[in-house]
């Protein structure tokens, strides 16, 4: 049996970086990775996807570059090889650094396998036993494939999957109307393929507020995307040249077929039962405040605890850990304000409480929204798309929350997360003074339209 003085299952955003700041301290760390370093965003999520969605604008813009002025002759073809091969370079750039990274740190022991409890304190992993007082989960999650007829009769594709084609679908069929869908359905849309969205609920992206899925749904439709929602029933079978994807109102002779339905956590297979760690029905591990499991000296970090699944939010599972193990703090993932960006383009940026929380939550609240029409900078750019929503307190003058759907958006949302987070008081953050011209100086405007509702 190999002692350690901490055990991190898992590479992706959190663990790693605690792994190294135990390191510093001069701790003997053991990280233990099934398959690849910088778990899902460096090799299956927001790296490679955004790589994929940075050429799906480029395509797009050159195809609009008349607008502008710019006459680009012929048609504007895409190769897909070298779009996945540039997606794949940006993984493997980061990968690699995360590799050559842990080689040169004393102290850590970086091991690729399937790790599993034997007990609270120990693990096996490649036939070896590893044991230590404090053992960290950062196992992350995968898509969820749902049990629809006819699925197994055909080759999906997934988030994980389809990040690797190297050609153009016909028509993709993506099914899930929520955040990853609808990323891939405008980027293959751009790149030229006809495009399907299929959705069980009655709006896409359903964690936000009717206005924000209603305007989302309007810039999809804007670019030739096929919307379905309240579909009830789908079911799948193979065709002469693809795949028939039928529901209780459309049939859609599909290509390809993206699974977007959702993620599950990486914890089925971990042997919890065995170190008595609880999780619930989902499979998502129970933590306390301070990310600590219901066994002494097991923690859970990033997606598999069920608290953000966002790799930034990952990464603050890190920050709070390291402080409050390492530093002598008292940090607690309460006191974390949520903020996300949709990656569409334009994309939304959001922070905070929607309208329909704000509203339920008995506080006096008031509302105030701006059309990206109404945008200098937009309008100068030709992208005026969207809208701004913020949301604020009538008594404390708090902001509760903020929609950005427009250009710049995932960027501009950061002025508003940062007051937030300051405690700063709206009526202050109305008398900053900000650049002209750009997207954001339009906030201590949209600030001062606040209204009681």
């Amino acid at each position: 049996m190999k002692s350690f003085d901490a055990i991190v299952i898992g590479g992706g955003q959190a663990g790693p970086f605690l792994a190294a700041r135990m390191v510093e301290k001069g701790m003997k760390v053991a990280l233990i990775e099934r398959k690849f370093l910088g778990g899902t965003c460096v090799n299956a999520g927001c790296m490679p996807t955004k790589t994929l969605v940075a050429s799906a604008r480029a395509a797009y813009v050159a195809r609009n570059s008349a607008v502008y002025g710019v006459n680009i002759p012929g048609e504007i073809a895409i190769d897909m090889k070298v779009v996945r091969a540039r997606a794949e370079t940006v993984t493997m750039n980061a990968r690699n650094g995360l590799i050559g990274w842990f080689a040169g740190m004393d102290g850590m022991t970086v091991i690729y396998g399937h790790a599993r409890f034997e007990d609270p304190k120990t693990v096996s992993v490649n036939g070896e036993t590893l044991t230590a007082p404090r053992i960290f989960l950062n196992v992350g999650a995968r898509p969820v494939i749902p049990d629809l007829p006819g699925i197994n009769d055909i080759d999906y594709l997934t988030s994980t999957s389809i990040i690797h084609l190297d050609t153009l679908p016909r028509h993709l069929a993506v099914i899930g109307g929520s955040y990853i869908g609808l990323e891939f359905a405008q980027m293959y849309r751009r790149f030229g393929a006809e495009v399907s969205v299929i959705e069980h609920g009655p709006k896409l992206a359903s964690r936000e507020d009717e206005d924000i899925s209603d305007a989302i749904a309007d810039v999809l439709r804007s670019e030739g995307i096929d919307i379905h929602t309240g579909v009830s029933d789908i079911a799948f079978a193979r065709s002469s040249d693809g795949i028939t994807v039928a529901t209780d109102s459309a049939r859609i002779d599909a290509s390809h077929v993206l699974i977007a339905t959702g993620r599950k956590p990486n914890t089925d297979d971990l042997g919890l039962d065995a170190a008595g760690v609880i999780s619930d029905k989902h499979g998502y591990i129970t933590v306390d405040d301070r990310l600590a499991t219901n066994v002494d000296g097991i923690w859970a970090l990033g997606d598999c605890n069920g608290h953000g699944a966002f790799t930034h939010t990952s990464y603050n599972d890190f920050e709070i850990a390291a402080a409050n193990l390492l530093d002598g703090a008292d940090r607690k993932v309460s006191s974390r304000i949520l903020a996300y960006a949709l990656y569409i383009d334009p994309p939304l940026g959001r922070v905070g409480m929607t309208e329909k929380q704000a509203r339920a939550s008995g506080r006096k609240i008031m509302i105030s929204t701006r059309p990206m029409s109404r945008v200098g900078r937009a309008n100068e750019r030709g992208e005026t798309k969207g809208f701004m929503k913020v949301i604020a307190d009538a008594e404390t003058k708090k902001i509760l929350g903020a929609a950005i759907l427009g250009i710049e958006g995932d960027e501009v949302i950061h002025g508003i997360i940062d007051a937030m987070n300051a405690g700063t008081t709206y009526p202050a953050l109305q008398w900053s003074v900000p650049i002209h011209p750009t997207v954001s100086e339009l906030i201590p405007t949209l600030l001062g339209d606040l209204k009681p509702v």
